[in-house]
């Protein structure tokens, strides 16, 4: 025990005192905050490119009336389309739109014309389509002799609010559903990362000190599944000292910028809870944005961090236990490993495909299977803990999980000890398996 612990130490040690580990801990939640920030600033982004566009209403649909939009302004022209395209260049225009006359009132298809020299952009396109729908629906509501007001009664908005069976049970709200599977989408993309990081990272590892020949020396001293468990516990630990920070940095971060904000927590709760009580508007962004934060707050944590940890300990020892045992079959030659990772790779990218699919139907079958499957279910498991699956699933899984963790790292032991001081031959899968039944 005491040689393993030596080992775990300095595996631990000698990645968190990098200054890239001190680097990328504390500016990653810094910089994905900016990456929001910024990509919510480029969809804000408006063009600055204006046009002045001429409209030849033939049969009068829009009758004169269209609002200007920022950097496109319409003008009505009582000049034939011949004569103005002649004469183009004298005008101040950027495109010419020509309105048909409507030959059927019933007909859903109408067809404009826009001539330009320029081909118009999507955004402008999309504008004028949506100008131009609006005053034709009112030309024909007028020519159809309609009603407005029993035309807008018949678009009703109908909204979902769960209801629990039994009168005690616990309500939810209708976001319940959406605040659910934005969590269970981060927790399993955080465990998608984390396996192929850190698994590649004890791979790396091993690989450097075979190749540098360090191994032999501590070959002498330690056994080496001692050396591999060693690694594997190190660098697990230098993963969960990252995302223990991350935890603590990303809550200050989101506090910091309501405070930036002028965010008002208790108005807001108290914003929620009347919203939750009645009936709001989903168009009111407030007090969607505080119904969200008050949905946040009353998850079950308590289940759902530690059960994070768990998957995240069970997932990480079972791949990062095959990528060090990848990495001790691996020689100088990058290239000839790939063959190794791919069987290694291939259920770690099914995996978050199938998490795709749970957040949408957390309790189908493939999603229920999935999360129990152990080489799936570090990553399709935490995306489901939102969504409060039975309890027996979860009992069911973790049991699973935790076998298979403790027989793929005795599997991988076996490969280890093998592969580690094997230099000068190409490895094959067939040759993997061959390894696995040495004698000691």
């Amino acid at each position: 025990m005491d040689k393993l612990w030596l080992i775990i130490k300095r595996e631990y040690l000698t990645r968190v005192k990098r200054r890239s580990f001190i680097i990328a801990t504390l500016l990653t939640p810094l910089a994905f905050a900016v990456f929001f920030v910024v990509v919510g600033l480029i969809f804000q982004y408006e063009s600055d490119d204006s046009k002045r566009i001429a409209i030849i209403d033939e049969g009068n649909v829009l009758q004169r009336s269209i609002k200007d939009e920022k950097n496109l302004y319409f003008k009505f022209v009582d000049v034939e389309l011949d004569l103005l395209r002649e004469n183009f260049g004298e005008f101040d225009y950027d495109g010419i739109l020509v309105l048909p006359k409507v030959k059927d009132l019933l007909s859903k298809n109408y067809t404009v014309y826009y001539y330009s020299d320029n081909q118009p952009t999507l955004d402008i396109e999309s504008l004028i389509r949506e100008r131009v729908r609006e005053g034709l629906k009112d030309y024909k509501i007028g020519a159809l002799q309609l009603d407005p007001r029993q035309l807008e009664a018949l678009d009703t908005r109908v909204e979902l609010d769960p209801e629990p069976i039994d009168e005690a049970g616990e309500n939810a709200s209708q976001l319940t559903g959406a605040i659910a599977a934005g969590i269970g989408g981060v927790m399993g993309v955080i465990m998608y990362i984390v396996v192929f990081i850190y698994g590649m990272m004890v791979m790396r590892s091993v690989m450097e000190e075979k190749s540098n020949r360090i191994v032999e020396v501590m070959i002498s001293s330690v056994k080496p599944f001692q050396l591999m468990l060693g690694k594997i516990i190190g660098v697990g630990a230098v993963g969960l000292t990252q995302v223990a920070i991350w935890a603590i940095l990303i809550p200050v971060i989101v506090f910091l910028s309501t405070l930036v904000f002028g965010f008002d927590s208790q108005t807001h709760m108290e914003m929620a809870q009347n919203s939750a009580a009645a009936d709001f508007n989903p168009e009111d962004t407030e007090a969607m944005i505080a119904l969200a934060l008050e949905e946040f707050r009353g998850l079950n944590w308590w289940m759902i961090i530690p059960l994070f940890v768990f998957y995240f300990l069970g997932g990480y020892f079972l791949y990062s236990s095959l990528f060090a045992a990848v990495g001790s079959a691996m020689g100088d030659d990058l290239g000839e490993g790939q063959s190794l990772t791919i069987p290694i790779t291939i259920p770690v990218v099914i995996a978050f495909y199938i998490m795709i699919v749970a957040i949408e139907a957390p309790n189908s079958s493939l999603a229920v299977w999935s999360s129990i499957f152990p080489l799936f279910s570090p990553i399709v498991m935490p995306a489901r803990l939102a969504f409060s699956p039975p309890l027996w699933e979860v009992l069911v899984s973790m049991v699973v999980l935790a076998g298979s963790s403790i027989f793929f790292v005795w599997l991988s032991g076996r490969i280890y000890r093998v592969g580690i001081l094997m230099y000068g031959k190409k490895v094959t899968l067939r040759e993997l398996g061959k390894w696995m039944f040495y004698r000691d």
